[in-house]
C-alpha cells in the first residue's frame, strides 16, 4: 500500500506552532505571576495543544522529524530543540510527566551559545 502524501506545509505548522507552545509553556512556569490571564484552564489548554502538534508529527513519521529538523536549522533555538528531542523519544510521556529541570539542563546543553 503506498504510504499517502504528506503536506509538507501543514507539518511545518505543526512544528512551529509546537516549538512556540512550548516556549510559553515553560515561560509560564518559569515566570507564573507574570500573566494572571494565564490560569489553570489555560495551561491545561495549552498542554493539549502542544501535545497535538507533537503527536501530528509523529504521525508524519521521518517526514515530520526531517521537517522539524530543518525548523531547527533555521531557528536554532529552545522550542525547536525541545520538539526534535520530543520527537527521537521512542515511548514519548505525556508533558505533564517531564523533568522540567533535565529538559531545560539539556536544552542549554545542547543549544548554540546564546539560544536558550
Amino acid at each position: 500500500m503506498p504510504r499517502p502524501p504528506i503536506l509538507e506545509h501543514i507539518v511545518r505548522q505543526h512544528a512551529e506552532m509546537a516549538a512556540f507552545l512550548w516556549t510559553v509553556y515553560d515561560h509560564h512556569l518559569l515566570h507564573p505571576g507574570e500573566n494572571p490571564e494565564v490560569d489553570e484552564e489555560r495551561v491545561e489548554r495549552l498542554i493539549e495543544r502542544l501535545e497535538a502538534h507533537l503527536l501530528g508529527l509523529r504521525i508524519a513519521g521521518v517526514d515530520g522529524k526531517r521537517i522539524a529538523k530543518e525548523r531547527f536549522d533555521e531557528f536554532s533555538e529552545a522550542g525547536e530543540l525541545f520538539v526534535i528531542r520530543m520527537l527521537e523519544a521512542t515511548s514519548p510521556l505525556p508533558l505533564k510527566q517531564l523533568n522540567l529541570e533535565q529538559v531545560r539542563k539539556y536544552l542549554t546543553a545542547k543549544l548554540p551559545v546564546g539560544g536558550i
